[in-house]
């Protein structure tokens, strides 16, 4: 785990709330695995203020992307972060993403939860589809950063039809399970997101026996473990998703 003292180089909004930000980490790069999140100190809030858990969006070239959507106090004061800043970050926190793949890996995002889907799918080999969903054509993320993954095919929807399948992201998901079993092809499920959509894929890795890798994301004040505020019930009983997570197998979970 390293505190690093990172230059803010690229800070841009990209629409409906969401920015990216990057910053000169290198060795955080260099460890960071998909899947683990960093707790940013964020400037202009006061002393006693806890840091706030971020998934990466990238690592690469001694860099750090994090996308992030503007949702409360915290990131309110990140917004006023400028180019040529210094921020604290510490990481790389928690347990990754597996980075081998038996068979097609079908990573399930939805809205800014395709954040670590994009780290995955880089250092992913093999075939990758990438099931991304939203509300509305404006809550699918970072789709042209996607297209320019080798081996990365893209299956897209929404609740009101703007773009891709009308409805969730599941539908295109069956569709594509369907496909694969019916070829007598391996996949494995890897999926970030609201709980709904971590349950369902959950569901979906459980009735085809089939792998599943979970993320998932729950209140993480600390991000050591200390708080017990990230509670995730598992077949093992209460796990820390800062420290037994955020990454779960999805036959070691427990839904309620």
């Amino acid at each position: 785990m390293l505190d690093e003292k990172c230059k803010v180089l690229v800070h841009q909004e990209i629409g409906s709330g969401y920015r990216y930000l990057i910053v000169e980490a290198p060795k955080m790069a260099a460890e960071l695995v998909p899947g683990q999140f960093v707790h940013v100190k964020v400037p202009a809030l006061e002393m006693s203020a806890l840091r706030r858990p971020f998934s990466v969006f990238d690592a690469t070239d001694g860099m750090v992307v994090i996308l992030y959507k503007t949702v409360g106090r915290g990131t309110a004061a990140l917004n006023g972060v400028q180019e040529g800043d210094e921020i604290n970050i510490l990481g790389p926190l928690g347990h990754g993403f597996p980075t081998e793949c038996s068979g097609t890996a079908l990573l399930v995002g939805g809205g800014f939860g395709v954040a670590p889907l994009h780290f995955l799918a880089k250092r992913l080999p093999g075939k990758k589809i990438l099931f991304a969903g939203g509300r509305t054509q404006n809550d699918l993320l970072a789709i042209d950063r996607f297209q320019l993954i080798p081996n990365t095919e893209l299956k897209l929807a929404t609740n009101d039809g703007s773009v891709g399948a009308k409805g969730f992201v599941t539908l295109p998901l069956d569709e594509t399970i369907a496909e694969l079993k019916a070829k007598g092809e391996k996949f494995e499920l890897f999926t970030c997101g609201p709980d709904g959509l971590l349950k369902a894929v959950t569901d979906r890795a459980l009735a085809n026996d089939a792998p599943g890798w979970i993320s998932c994301d729950r209140h993480m004040v600390c991000g050591v473990g200390a708080c017990y505020a990230c509670i995730q019930k598992t077949v093992r009983g209460n796990s820390r998703c800062c420290i037994e997570g955020p990454i779960f197998a999805a036959k070691d979970l427990i839904w309620e």
